[in-house]
């Protein structure tokens, strides 16, 4: 074997390398049961994806781990292959199996090179394996086409057989005659003999393949070269070389075209019957026989020729025509191609560039060869890359074909006696499924399959399908046909949800318990590709609900401001759930378990999370983080791939195989011991006044307690190897969590300390206990129990089997302290008071408080363990205790621990418990009931000062808003209007008055069940109406009682009587009044819209003022409202409009004599003050101190306004008394 096919094993360990290994995959680091630091590990070419998958393999000969290489063979061909490594041989070397060698499919013509085989790799139930090289292709013409193909190898490393069910055998067969213009204007006719060349050359002619004719036209037409006249391509090629040129001197293109659609296609001159038939028309000048277009293109599309048009353009630039006319020709060449135009119409600038058309015609009419005859079904599958994924059942083999149908894929289920590929719509539907993107789903990414007792289910992943990806879950039929059970959907754009599946049967029932979802790319916080993984449970309807969802260690990227680190690879994050495998028990508690891929950790070095079983889901805490060893340089992307179903070495415990790109390492499993552990004490309580457990170490006597440590030790696994001794290290502490201890053990070398570390050996299946000896110290502190702690592990963990994760490492008991006498009888005497801090209450708002005092008092021996229980009921809320103390709330109970850990004689402690009002449950009493208690004895006869009852009588004020709108109202009624004595309906009474009630709940305080009276003035005292109520509506649950007059046209209502009413106000005492009540329950907003009409007929010659009230009435009577708060009154005034007014020339008049006796009084006062001003002066000034007559003047400086005595302004200043206003 030479050295390039093989690859050396070494074995890691840290002691291999004294300088440092070159590189190190496994990680150096212990865990649980997976072993870190001894296993095997397999290096390749990182270049070739050395690692990329994994899987563990068992033969005849030996154990061994398969390991994928895509890309092997580099950098030649690049096919991919997969190596066999042996596991427990001397010779460690993995040998290449050289599969792509020894994987064909007869009668193809076979593309390997990029095959990727080995890029999925996945064990049968037969005992052999199934190797896909999803990148497979084979040759159709020219078109290479991507199925994908399988290597179904047995136990012995021999290939069964080739697995490609998209592989379909090429349609060859075309018949194709070529109509060639040959008229003059066609120059230089060498370069159509190359062009023809060029083209024929690219066509495989032979029996069952394609077949040539040519046809050459101008003024006539000649049959050149007949379909079955050459059976090879060289033969025609050497006749072509010599093909004249047709010559004349018009263009009769149609007559061509039909003559070779008559005679060219005829079996007489080899046209085969059901073979495609394909026409190649070059010209260079528009048709002298134009007219034909038409029938001639009918014909042709009756007879199913598809026909692809040339225009030669170079005699119109030789010629330098018009674009119009240049324009005209190519859309008479268009006309004849068929469509789609852009597939079957080319145009050149000359003849000499129709050679730059020939590989685009070519492909574009070999394509042809995929999609007609009798040997193709569907060319949606000719690109699907079958085997991208792979998944055993028991039914047979699931393979993913992603590139199926344009890239939407679907999944092929291959059996011995057939395969069944689903149509494209099966898994998609575009008409009938709402947000279905169109293209690149990639369904078939991933398949797996889940047993239930009602039969097999089917699942793959989409993760591009509408861009969050989708997981479809489904059955097949009895006719074998799609039926969808569930789809489960991706919520992150390009989480590439669905990528990775795994479904896991936890209980070993036979029966699916989870299915885990990938979605590795998941964002996170910091747009990193941290990933996550779905974990959905299966229930008894056969369908999975999300339990939760599982994440990796957050893994941060370095930003551009980072001096301490730097990313050498991107993108940053963990991509979780790359890899997702299903291991079968690894700590032998009877339940399967997990491993999950990070290969993006920590810089792309990559690590693996391992998740415990447990009944029939996950343990969402992982249990085991593997990272990667080494540099990160020869290795990457640890974690890629993981398999873990079989114990490599023997030692019945399974192994995990994990892969990364450039190496793989096998990982050994250890066996698993449960370790328990107790602890126990002698005497069970510390009383220092007891005698007989005192002794003496080198000072005074004291109370000595003996501790005795027992250990069982029991390995799971039934492996003889795993049941040599193991040695326990165990540590025990006295008062762990003081500064200073209260006890040491007594050493046998007369030391003394609070803590001592010992070793056990232990056998599997035993039991073992040892003793331990402490002094208690003679000045005690009892105001806790004094705490001894046990640690417990094995004194070498890297040796035998590791401690079952599960079980507790540590114990911690107390020893209660008693200091009761040396009777050790304690017996104490509570007495207790509690006084409340109100007698009764009125509850207006929702944080009223009540204020318990309690007061507790021993007064005779310690009460250990004192309590004070506080029961109360629901309507109030427990709050706080002052000053704090230890209490423990539980509905409506609370327990607080006074003294601990006694209360002591003749010692009293008062504190306070805090209350608040529950307005969600209204009693009329609130009751609290305090207790004493104690874990000391006490007499029957002290006992009935230990209880205290408190009852307080409540009332509630309802938190309410009651309003109404409008709160007063004007109706004007015209005097002398005429009303019918026949009311067709209400309108006709008179003016409508709408009012509005509204309640409403005021802050978080109860609204209870209401009655809402409304009383309005119906009747006058003459029994006249005066309101008549119309309509009343309510909100939702409101509901009320009225009667309201029938109005109706039959009915005759009589004049008013007369009476007299002057506008004053009226009342219900002097008023027939009516009232109406309406129910309103416990909501937070309620309302009463009330509606009357005004009686008009009794308002012609009178109006008044009156009111409508209303009143709110209590229907519980532990709940009261505030009487201010409880009416609501609405002022109705009614008044008339007199008919008629005071003349016009009444009021000038008026006017105008009132003008002129103003006038007359202004000039009389000036002159009687003008005259007499001097000889009144003094006695003006008397009279208006006396009087104090201020006025308010407008002064020239400023115009200011000031206060002054009018006496001042007319004597003083010397104001005119025209000034004075």
């Amino acid at each position: 074997m030479s050295a390039q096919n093989s690859i050396a094993i070494r074995r890691i360990c840290v002691d291999t390398f004294p300088n440092g290994p070159k590189w190190l995959l496994l990680a150096c680091v212990l865990s649980f049961n997976v072993d870190q630091k001894n296993g095997l590990s397999f290096s390749g070419p990182l270049e070739d994806m050395f690692g990329y998958t994994v899987q563990q393999f068992e033969n005849s000969e030996g154990k061994w781990v398969l390991i994928g290489s895509p890309l092997s063979g580099q950098p030649a061909k690049r096919t991919g292959d997969v190596y066999k490594c042996p596991v427990g041989k001397g010779d460690n070397t993995c040998v290449k199996l050289e599969l792509p060698k020894n994987t064909t499919i007869p009668k193809l013509h076979e593309v390997k090179e990029n095959m990727t085989m080995g890029s999925t790799l996945v064990t049968n139930p037969n005992g052999g394996f199934l190797a896909c090289g999803p990148q497979y292709g084979y040759m159709c013409g020219q078109q290479q086409y991507i199925s994908g193909v399988c290597a179904n190898v047995s136990s012995s490393f021999q290939i069964l057989n080739s697995v490609a069910p998209a592989v379909q055998e090429c349609a060859k067969e075309l018949d194709i005659v070529i109509v060639l213009d040959g008229s003059n204007s066609i120059y230089p006719w060498s370069s159509i003999i190359e062009f023809l060349q060029r083209f024929i050359t690219n066509i495989e002619i032979g029996p069952k393949l394609s077949q040539v004719g040519i046809v050459s036209y101008g003024e006539t037409v000649t049959h050149r070269v007949n379909l079955s006249q050459f059976d090879n391509t060289p033969a025609l090629l050497k006749f072509v070389n010599g093909l004249p040129q047709q010559t004349g001197f018009k263009t009769m293109t149609f007559l061509g075209i039909d003559t070779a659609r008559k005679e060219a296609f005829m079996p007489e001159r080899g046209a085969r019957p059901g073979v495609k038939k394909v026409m190649v028309i070059v010209t260079d000048g528009e048709s002298h026989d134009f007219h034909n277009l038409d029938k001639v293109m009918k014909d042709c599309d009756d007879d199913d020729i598809e026909r692809f048009g040339i225009a030669v353009l170079g005699d119109y630039n030789r010629q330098n025509k018009t674009s119009e006319e240049v324009q005209k020709f190519i859309k008479e060449i268009a006309s004849i191609s068929s469509q789609p135009l852009q597939d079957h119409f080319f145009n050149v600038s000359d003849e000499v560039a129709l050679l730059t058309i020939v590989d685009a015609l070519g492909s574009r009419i070999f394509a042809l060869e995929a999609t007609t005859g009798n040997f193709t079904t569907s060319f949606g599958m000719e690109m699907s890359q079958a085997g991208f994924s792979a998944h055993t059942s028991k039914e047979g083999v699931l393979l993913g074909a992603v590139g199926a149908y344009d890239w939407n894929g679907t999944v092929v289920m291959h059996t011995a006696g057939e395969t069944i590929v689903p149509g494209n719509t099966q898994f998609f539907d575009p008409k009938t499924e709402a947000g279905y993107e169109g293209l690149a789903g990639y369904l078939g990414y991933d398949v797996q399959s889940a047993s239930t007792p009602d039969g097999e289910l089917y699942i793959t992943g989409a993760p591009r399908y509408n861009h969050t990806g989708r997981v479809v879950i489904y059955r097949l039929n009895e006719v074998n046909k799609i039926v969808i059970s569930q789809i489960l959907k991706g919520e992150q754009i390009g989480s590439y949800f669905g990528s990775v599946l795994q479904t896991v049967d936890v209980d070993g029932d036979s029966y699916t318990d989870l299915l885990l979802v990938g979605a590795p790319m998941y964002m996170g916080t910091e747009r990193d590709e941290q990933g996550q993984v779905y974990v959905y449970k299966l229930n008894q309807d056969g369908r999975f609900d999300h339990e939760f969802t599982l994440k990796p260690v957050n893994q941060s990227c370095c930003t551009a401001h980072s001096a301490s680190c730097t990313n050498k690879n991107e993108p940053c994050g963990a991509r979780f759930g790359t890899a997702i495998a299903a291991v079968l028990d690894l700590n032998l508690d009877g339940f399967n378990d997990v491993a999950i891929g990070a290969p993006f950790e920590n810089d792309h070095r990559g690590a693996v999370y391992i998740y415990h079983g447990d009944k029939t889901t996950l343990k969402e805490k992982y249990v085991q983080r593997i990272p990667a060893g080494g540099d990160g340089e020869k290795v990457k992307f640890f974690g890629q791939s993981i398999h873990g179903v079989m114990d490599l070495n023997g030692d019945g415990i399974t192994d995990v195989t994990i892969g990364g790109l450039g190496g793989a390492s096998l990982f050994w499993s250890r066996d698993v011991a449960e370790l328990r552990a107790n602890m126990t004490f002698d005497p069970v309580k510390i009383n220092l006044q007891q005698t007989q457990y005192q002794c003496e170490h080198g000072g005074p006597k004291s109370v000595c307690v003996t501790t005795e440590v027992c250990f069982s030790y029991v390995i799971k696994s039934d492996q003889p190897d795993s049941k040599s001794d193991a040695v326990i290290r165990y540590d025990l502490t006295l008062d762990a969590l003081r500064a200073k201890a209260r006890a040491s053990f007594i050493d046998l070398d007369d030391k003394s300390d609070r803590g001592i570390t010992r070793n056990l050996t232990i056998k599997d299946r035993e039991r073992k206990c040892v003793q331990e000896k402490f002094m208690m110290s003679t000045q005690l502190d009892f105001r806790d129990p004094l705490m001894v702690s046990l640690e417990f592990r094995k004194a070498d963990e890297d040796q035998g089997p590791v401690l079952d994760e599960s079980l507790p490492r540590s114990i911690n008991k107390t020893i209660p302290l008693v200091d009761c006498g040396s009777d050790e009888k304690c017996i104490a005497d509570l007495s207790l008071k509690a006084e409340p801090s109100v007698k009764s209450m009125l509850i207006k708002a929702n944080k009223e408080k009540i204020d318990v005092n309690i007061n507790i008092r021993n007064s005779k021996d310690n009460a250990y363990n004192t309590k004070v229980i506080v029961s109360f009921t629901p309507n109030i809320n427990y709050v706080k205790v002052e000053p704090e103390k230890d209490c423990t709330l539980n509905h409506t109970k609370v327990e607080c621990a006074v003294g601990y850990p006694f209360l002591g004689s003749n010692v009293e402690e008062m504190f306070k418990v805090k209350f608040e009002v529950n307005p969600k449950h209204i009693q009329e009493v609130i009751q609290i009931n305090v207790t004493a208690t104690s874990d000391s004895d006490e007499l029957p006869s002290t006992m009935h000062d230990n209880r205290v009852y408190i009852s307080i009588p409540v009332k509630y004020e309802a938190g309410l808003i009651f309003s109404v709108w409008p709160v007063d109202q004007h109706i004007v009624v015209k005097e002398g209007e005429v009303f019918s004595s026949v009311f067709n309906d209400t309108k006709m009474i008179g003016e409508e008055v709408n009012i509005s009630y509204t309640v409403e709940k005021s802050g978080d305080m109860v609204t209870p069940p209401l009655d809402l009276t409304v009383t309005y003035p119906r009747l006058s005292p003459r029994q006249n109406n005066l309101l008549y109520l119309t309509h009343v509506t309510t909100s939702p649950q409101v509901s009320s009682w009225i009667n309201p007059q029938n109005i109706n046209p039959e009915v005759i209502h009589p004049n008013p009587n007369k009476e007299t009413l002057s506008i004053f106000l009226l009342s219900c005492e002097n008023l027939g009044c009516a009232k109406f009540t309406c129910s309103i329950p416990e909501a937070r907003i309620s309302q009463v819209n009330v509606t009357f009409r005004v009686w008009k007929p009794t308002f012609i010659k009178v109006g008044l003022r009156g009111h409508v009230g209303a009143y709110l009435w209590l229907v519980l009577g532990k709940i009261l409202i505030n009487k201010v708060k409880m009416n609501r009154i609405v002022s109705q005034k009614v008044s008339k409009e007199t008919l008629g007014g005071i003349p016009i020339w009444i009021i000038i008049i008026s006017i105008l004599i009132g003008l002129l006796i103003l006038a007359l009084v202004i000039f009389i006062l000036w002159k009687v003050i003008l005259q007499f001003s001097s000889l009144f002066k003094r006695a003006l000034k008397e009279r208006f101190n006396i009087l104090g007559i201020k006025v308010t003047c407008f002064l020239a400086d400023g115009w200011m306004r000031r206060s002054i005595p009018l006496s001042y302004l007319l004597l003083n200043m010397k104001l005119q008394p025209e000034t004075v206003s």
